[in-house]
């Protein structure tokens, strides 16, 4: 077993989706393959059908994965369950993740308010608890999370506290230690048009307030080895990749690589 959640006091090498640039999003194929090149922190997201199954599942509607149209949340798990994401693997209930590898850490990336409930009821039948860690919410989501589940679960910032800490590294203004809501902080590499760990000077800036509040800075998602480089030179604590290969490499290359067992 692992262990608990960030447990492991290096570099935090983290599978997109599976690593989605190499198997179908959000799969037991695309986790297997992550598992195989050695990573045992796998990063996903969970949205829930319309009889409130929570899946291993990114977008609000089904149309870009699947042959099927329309809201995931408009369809029930009977209807869902015999699509293929795109063609080739089933689509994935958070349970079956959360239960195909006991030593594996999960960040679940909540994208929806209705899957907070169904979330913690799968979180709770796996008693998986000690290595999941919820993000991606608003502050008061993941907080709901780990109050029901208990203070082994770890959290990220939610939104809110994380939109103040890179307001606060751009402008160079010392962000409040109430920041410090999580453990965490799953930054983008760009959020849209705005560049975040994108620009070198934001990126080491929000590194170091980061870690002055006691925060682990993970960063998404990263696939070029140039930025992967870059990133590590500036003290992040993790990267979350949708090629878990490259990111190996990298680390391999530079003598960090790792594996937890």
């Amino acid at each position: 077993m692992h262990g608990l959640y960030g447990s492991h006091p290096g570099f935090l090498a983290a599978a997109h989706r599976g690593g989605a640039a190499l198997a179908p999003e959000n799969t037991l194929a695309a986790f297997g393959l992550a598992r195989g090149l050695g990573l045992t922190y796998l990063e996903t997201d969970v949205r829930t059908t319309a009889d409130g199954v929570p899946l291993a599942f990114h977008d609000a509607t089904l149309d870009r994965v699947t042959s099927l149209r329309g809201a995931l949340a408009g369809r029930t798990w009977a209807e869902v369950r015999h699509t293929r994401v795109l063609g080739r693997e089933p689509v994935l209930p958070l349970e079956n993740l959360l239960a195909a590898w006991p030593d594996a850490c999960v960040m679940i990336d909540v994208k929806e308010e209705r899957a907070i409930r169904p979330t913690i009821a799968a979180i709770r039948r796996t008693g998986s608890a000690a290595r999941v860690c919820v993000a991606g919410g608003w502050d008061t989501w993941l907080a709901a999370i780990r109050h029901e589940c208990g203070p082994q679960l770890t959290t990220a910032l939610g939104w809110r506290s994380l939109t103040a800490l890179i307001a606060c590294a751009r402008t160079g203004t010392r962000p409040p230690a109430a920041v410090a809501s999580g453990a965490f902080a799953h930054v983008a590499w760009r959020l849209g048009r705005l560049s975040v760990m994108a620009r070198p000077r934001v990126a080491a800036r929000l590194v170091q307030m980061a870690h002055d509040l006691g925060l682990r800075v993970i960063t998404w998602t990263i696939d070029e080895p140039a930025s992967i480089g870059r990133l590590l030179d500036d003290g992040v604590d993790g990267v979350i990749t949708d090629r878990p290969d490259v990111l190996r490499d990298v680390l391999v290359a530079r003598g960090e690589w790792a594996p937890v067992r």
